[in-house]
């Protein structure tokens, strides 16, 4: 059985390398946001628009890896500037002659933007949002009379019009599909369970906890999209999730069968497998699915309950890869797949030699009745602000301790007659958060980021920029710096903020104006400005109303409690794997909010036994969620779950095994896993016994 992970901490020199490691499609973003940032360049120098740094730095937020979402993104964020830009230039003509009545403008329109950022469904894009009202507010702040602030406001909307509309050129032309995408991560996953059932080493475990903690909810996204832009036909979309739903299994399975010695696989089992998962991949890759897959494998029962379990679950899952449960209880009917064929080649059947021999692992035992689901949480409102907009202080403190850092710095410059620094101005609304903790670890990154892009940026004007002659120069300059930060910015979140400090720092640095330009000093100023906002930022936002992500952590174990109550008591099949995949990646959320109370101050962090509590009831639910999903798969509603989710944050076992009243005296495979996750609350004991005094978080096996 595994051992339980150490806690999440700052990235070491082997863990960056890691994280830098290349991955399927990594490369084609970073190339794709490096050409948009050098067309940004030259349409930006072809106008002669001012700040062409932070028109190059805008294409960071515009982008998403399929086409559709990043056109759908673009579109939407230059509509909305251009109505904040509206509403800016209605307030600088009754506010520009005054310098007591702009600055109070200033403030006002910088706290009501930013508590809707806060408040409402903006906040994905409040970053961007907040540095182009930041920027506005600079050139309202800076300007002498009425015509030369409306030219600088309409700088602002161009500062994001230009790098949209280079973004939607280039990703209709060269972005991926959704379709595509999906199909991608599909044959990753599929790729990594085969790995597993034949090599069960360390990285082939670490895969697949990686697939399990990323969710089902960006491929559902993906298939959504698909249809909107046509890579996919409606037809299809059911049996392609339907192929979803299939992979949470598989990869469950195969977890089992790489962790579990009792559940390991012969080579007899684990090659047909592994065969048939791989050219399921190649099928999924080519831009097909596979159907009336056949897989053919030998007679299990022979094996230990836990391994029967494993190729059970397996191959009914390779089976029924893209076979629509029409019923939604688990019964199958015949796939629309096999009757709607695309018009790629690759929709040929899977074949993997004769049918099987070995009976589905859910009519092996009896189904109990099952419980009553809990009572669903809230439904998600519909309409544009956040359930809690008008209740929860947080949001207006939020928009008062941003707008309070940034009128502090605007003022500060101002005074100071040194207009070179106002990038801490911007700095500040691209770096505060709404947890203490999301904006030290932030600040951290950014720091990093900056000092690694200027230092990048100023070696650049000293060796390189002397020697350029033209735009194209500039241009293929930009074109390096934007994919090395790219490639940062667009691949583990523990360090891309640090990526997109170093663009935003190189830009700065490097882009100067309509041409190569090599000022050391409008370098040295602007790396200040944003070090000097960090900083500003820091001071406030632990100092003035520090939110803990404490609040976050109990809300979301108690989620996660009822989420995996859900999964126990549906009988649709698909419901509950759905389900348990929503849970599977809310826990990886939560082991980074545990992770993430590392930077938070001393006096902003809970007590250490809040902390061990917590990490141990955590570690008790992770260590679960293999055996609770594939008993509910055996059994929906077996009582044993709720009792283990009762006993998960109690750092013990059961007294007793629960509910064997339902169950058939003579079911191994029932009993082996009630065992099994008893087993791994018993391993987790000890561990969160000591958290307290060693600060461990328990990352337990799935």
């Amino acid at each position: 059985m595994a051992q339980p992970a150490a806690e999440l901490s700052r990235p070491g020199f082997a863990d960056i390398v890691k994280l830098l490691a290349p991955y399927p499609g990594r490369a084609a973003m970073a190339a794709r946001i490096a050409l948009i940032c050098a067309l940004t360049v030259y349409v930006t120098s072809a106008y002669g628009t001012p700040e062409a740094a932070l028109s190059a730095y805008v294409v960071f937020f515009l982008n998403r890896p399929d086409r559709v979402l990043s056109t759908l993104l673009s579109t939407a964020l230059l509509l909305l500037v251009t109505l904040v830009i509206a509403l800016v230039l209605g307030v600088a003509i009754f506010a520009l002659d005054d310098p007591v009545w702009r600055v109070a403008c200033i403030a006002g329109l910088s706290f009501g933007l930013l508590f809707v950022t806060s408040a409402s469904k903006l906040r994905p894009v409040g970053a961007i949002i907040a540095m182009i009202v930041g920027f506005a507010l600079d050139k309202l702040g800076s300007v002498p009379f009425g015509e030369v602030a409306t030219r600088a406001l309409l700088y602002a909307w161009l500062m994001v019009a230009i790098p949209a509309g280079v973004s939607i050129c280039v990703n209709l032309l060269l972005a991926p599909s959704p379709r595509r995408l999906a199909g991608r991560e599909l044959a990753r996953r599929l790729r990594a369970a085969a790995r597993a059932v034949v090599q069960p080493d360390d990285a082939a475990r670490a895969a697949l906890t990686a697939c399990l903690r990323a969710g089902d909810a960006e491929l559902g996204t993906w298939l959504k999209l698909s249809v909107v832009d046509g890579s996919s036909v409606r037809a299809d979309v059911p049996a392609l999730r339907q192929a979803v739903t299939s992979t949470t299994a598989l990869l469950v399975a195969a977890d089992l069968a790489a962790r579990e010695a009792s559940a390991r696989l012969p080579a007899v089992f684990a090659q047909p497998i592994a065969g048939t998962l791989e050219e399921m991949a190649r099928m999924l890759d080519a831009g097909g699915y596979p159907v009336e897959i056949e897989l053919s494998l030998p007679d299990a029962a022979g094996l230990p309950p836990l391994a029967r379990l494993a190729v059970g679950n397996l191959r009914d899952a390779i089976t029924g890869f893209a076979v629509v449960d029409a019923h939604g209880d688990g019964e199958t009917a015949m796939p629309a797949a096999t009757a709607v064929k695309t018009q790629t080649p690759t929709q040929t059947p899977a074949q993997a030699s004769a049918s099987s021999a070995h009976a589905p692992a859910e009519t092996e035992a009896a189904t109990p009745t099952p419980t009553p689901p809990p009572a669903p949480s809230a439904a998600k409102h519909g309409g544009f602000f956040l359930p809690d907009a008008f209740s929860n202080p947080d949001h207006v403190r939020y928009a008062l301790k941003t707008t309070v850092a940034a009128m502090f710095c605007y003022l500060l410059y101002s005074q100071i007659d040194w207009p070179g620094i106002h990038t801490c101005f911007i700095t500040v609304y691209m770096v505060s958060l709404g947890t203490t903790a999301e904006t030290v670890e932030k600040m951290t990154l950014r720091i990093a980021g900056c000092l690694l892009g200027a230092l990048i940026g100023t070696a650049a004007i000293v060796f390189v920029t002397p020697a350029l002659t033209s735009i194209a120069g500039l241009m293929t300059l930009v074109l390096v710096g934007a994919a090395l930060s790219a490639w940062i910015a667009f691949g583990s979140p523990r360090i891309a903020y640090a990526g997109f400090q170093i663009a935003f720092a190189f830009f700065l640095c490097v882009i100067q104006g309509a041409a190569p330009a090599f000022d050391l000093t409008l370098a040295r100023d602007r790396t200040i400005g944003i070090l000097l906002g960090n900083v500003v930022v820091y001071l406030v936002f632990t100092r003035v109303w520090p939110v803990s992500v404490a609040t976050r952590v109990d809300r979301g174990l108690d989620s996660l409690r009822q989420q995996w109550q859900r999964v126990a008591a549906l009988t649709r099949r698909n419901e509950r794997r759905a389900q348990a995949a929503s849970a599977m990646a809310q826990y990886g959320a939560l082991a980074q909010d545990l992770a993430l109370m590392h930077y938070e101050p001393s006096w902003v962090r809970p007590e250490p036994h809040w902390l061990a509590a917590r990490r141990a009831t955590l570690a008790g639910l992770g260590a679960l969620e293999g055996p609770m999903f594939l008993l509910a798969e055996r059994s929906p509603g077996d009582r044993a779950i709720e009792a283990w989710l009762e006993h998960a944050g109690r750092h013990g076992v059961p007294e007793s095994t629960p509910g064997p009243a339902l169950q058939p005296v003579d079911d191994d495979i029932r009993d082996a896993l009630l065992t099994l996750g008893n087993a791994r609350l018993t391993q987790i004991e000890p561990v969160a016994s000591d958290d307290a005094t060693k600060g461990i978080t328990t990352h337990a096996p799935v």
